[in-house]
């Protein structure tokens, strides 16, 4: 099953986190199929590809209960 999920980058102590789609069985930070956007919790800042999270959505993709809540906030 694919899915939008985040993946962890960024320092120690100081992560952020990019909204990606993977398979659901792969690794939090492993190889991702396409980056959606970003999202830093420090400065609440979200940056999100809007066309294109729609289509995979659209294809079947299931978001994760964070990544929901966040696509949610943008108003899709």
């Amino acid at each position: 099953m694919i899915k939008l999920r985040l993946k962890r980058y960024g320092r120690k102590g100081q992560s952020s986190y990019r909204i990606v789609v993977m398979l659901e069985a792969s690794k939090r930070d492993g190889k991702a199929l396409e980056e959606l956007g970003f999202y830093n919790p420090r400065t609440k800042e979200l940056n999100l590809n809007l066309a294109r999270t729609r289509i995979r959505l659209a294809q079947g993709a299931q978001p994760t209960t964070t990544v929901s809540n966040l696509i949610k906030k943008i108003g899709i």
